[in-house]
């Protein structure tokens, strides 16, 4: 072999060994997956958050060698002055050089966010509390504005209607009133023309049928009754009978644990005590769910007029179409309200 061509493929080999061992090193260094096991993790960055503090929540979610470049390159592009607040999902095969762009540009992940039911507008608030970057505190000061309930187009009685649980989609860092107006709008696009039309039909706007699907949830959690509990109530509103639900004097009095329904309960004055008042209540007694307000708007029809709970406690009904038959169905059930001594 040529002597000068053997120096040289000698010195190549190495060099191109050499080389290799570089780009390996830059590839894990910046490219390589970081997470840990190469599974997807969630970081919460606060807007107080800095290169040090990301760098510790990094320490649970991030393999050494990750970290390691992850902290060299944030360095590099000046992260420290561009940390931004938000969620973001480290998934199972971003590398540093990916991670830092993305915190560095502030390119959040979406969160689900679930709009639960809820018996009144402090229950909401605490069961949101927490769940973006927003406590229940802030969630009050807007639902308790009067002005900016009006401007939503809802009172303080009508403004549970607005809701519809349901789950979406937000940035941590939308606050509470980003939440309020979406729900806001959420509504006007659940209020199909179908839906409206449905509405119109039985004489009820979206905030009458809101309110009495927050009856019929409040009722019965037998999907198959909550036609016909609509049934009965809407039966009874046409023929200008009291509503006489349990659940809106639960309501009146701010009792919601009660099992027996008694008649210093009933004596109590509220425009929502549907023993003393006819019709509706100024708004509704909870956050409704879809299938209760759907059971309103597909209502069953039939000529009940009376229905009470089941003896057997499964949650179902017994109805009727006459007060006589009520009376022998509500001695049944109050039989086994004794036995179980429910007072």
């Amino acid at each position: 072999m040529d002597s000068k061509k053997f120096l040289t493929a000698k010195t190549l080999v190495p060099a191109a060994i050499c080389l290799l061992a570089i780009c390996g090193i830059v590839y894990h260094y910046l490219f390589a997956a970081m997470a840990i096991s190469g599974k997807e993790a969630k970081i919460f960055i606060d807007k107080d958050d800095t290169l040090d503090s990301v760098m510790v929540k990094l320490d649970t979610i991030a393999t050494e060698s990750g970290k390691s470049g992850f902290s060299t390159l944030a360095r590099f592009l000046d992260y420290d002055d561009r940390v931004r607040p938000g969620m973001y999902v480290l998934n199972g095969t971003t590398g540093p050089l990916a991670f830092v762009r993305k915190l560095r540009n502030g390119q959040q992940d979406f969160m689900m966010l679930t709009i639960p039911t809820a018996r009144t507008m402090e229950e909401l608030a605490r069961k949101l509390d927490g769940k973006i970057q927003a406590d229940s505190t802030e969630y009050m000061n807007i639902l308790t504005d009067s002005v900016k309930i009006a401007e939503l187009g809802f009172t303080k009685e009508t403004l549970p209607a607005m809701f519809i649980p349901e789950t979406y989609d937000f940035f941590w860092t939308d606050g509470a009133e980003k939440v309020v107006k979406r729900m806001a709008e959420e509504h006007k696009k659940f209020w199909t023309e179908e839906r409206l039309e449905k509405a119109k039909e039985k004489g009820l706007t979206p905030n009458e049928v809101s309110t009495l699907a927050s009856i019929v949830d409040s009722e019965t959690n037998v999907e198959s009754d909550k036609p016909i509990v609509a049934g009965v109530y809407l039966n009874r509103l046409s023929r200008d009978i009291k509503l006489e639900a349990d659940p809106t004097v639960k309501f009146a009095v701010g009792d919601f644990t009660l099992r027996r329904i008694l008649n210093k309960h009933l004596a109590v004055e509220s425009p929502y005590n549907t023993y003393k008042n006819i019709g509706l209540p100024p708004g509704p007694i909870c956050i409704p769910t879809i299938s209760g307000i759907d059971a309103v708007l597909n209502a069953a029809k039939h000529n009940y007029i009376f229905f009470c709970a089941s003896p057997k406690f499964d949650g179902s009904h017994i109805f009727a179409e006459t007060y006589a038959e009520h009376q022998a169905n509500a001695r049944k059930y109050h039989e086994a309200l004794n036995a179980r001594n429910i007072k």
